[in-house]
């Protein structure tokens, strides 16, 4: 399940996943937001924290976050992934290599500095 973090900066989206992620999530959740937001500002600051194994997340909701994607990838500016794995940021960090945007993976403890960051650019 995703759901919507309330609170955020008025110039990024966040989300939390937990249990099992599908696509539906991505369809209804996700990209309704996503689109409002790069329609009103021009820009994708996003900021996921992912509280469930990777293995919970079916095919279609890969494949639904891969679209997002392809789909708003000029748009991309600041991601941030928070999670308890180190691999998972690890790679998040990698992955900024090779798409436009800058991503960053921060542990769940500092949330407070991933939305800072992803808001600001700053830390």
């Amino acid at each position: 399940m995703i759901e919507i973090l309330p609170s955020m900066p008025n110039n990024m989206v966040g989300f939390r996943a937990t249990g099992e992620v599908t696509q539906d999530n991505f369809l209804n959740i996700v990209d309704p937001v996503v689109r409002e937001l790069v329609n009103r500002t021009g820009e994708l600051n996003y900021l996921m924290i992912i509280e469930t194994p990777l293995k919970n997340w079916t095919m279609g909701a890969w494949l639904q976050d891969a679209l997002l994607g392809i789909m708003e990838i000029s748009k991309w500016n600041r991601v941030a992934i928070v999670s308890g794995s180190e691999f998972l940021n690890k790679f998040t960090d990698v992955f900024s290599i090779f798409v436009p945007g800058t991503f960053r993976g921060f542990p769940a403890e500092q949330f407070s500095e991933a939305v800072q960051w992803v808001s600001t650019g700053q830390q």
